[in-house]
């Protein structure tokens, strides 16, 4: 499994995505501009990683359709994932957050640690544990 997050100002976690077993992960907006990543990706649990080169990528879009049906597959999931992560942070307050999570990904909840969870909701730890404890 696999975390991306970034640094506030005050040098704490943000946690942006978490990514399981079997998804294709990458830092999109590093690798489509070729600019070093603000975004750290980081192993939380014992992960196989397999990479490939931007240039590398980008010949395999040219030579086989196939790849380039993957990538407008990723391009558009990426998008609708985070297009509904930022709907969220808008539309919900911190428990209808925490509801919507149960409801798509417990695994997520269950397998996480408390400080990564509560970085993904945008929430302190404590509104964390008090949400927990009603649930």
């Amino acid at each position: 499994m696999l975390t991306y997050f970034f640094l506030t100002a005050g040098g704490t976690e943000a946690t942006r995505h978490f990514a399981f077993e079997n998804q294709f992960a990458t830092a999109l907006v590093s690798f489509i501009t070729n600019e070093t990543s603000k975004e750290f990706v980081q192993a939380i649990e014992d992960t196989n990683l397999y990479y490939i080169s931007q240039n590398d990528f980008y010949h395999l879009l040219q030579i086989i359709p196939q790849w380039e049906k993957l990538y407008r597959h990723y391009l558009e999931y990426a998008y609708v994932t985070n297009t509904n992560r930022l709907m969220s942070f808008i539309t919900l307050d911190a428990t209808e957050r925490y509801r919507q999570l149960l409801a798509q990904n417990p695994g997520m909840v269950m397998r996480m640690p408390n400080k990564m969870v509560a970085s993904y909701l945008n929430i302190s730890q404590e509104t964390l544990s008090r949400l927990k404890s009603k649930a």
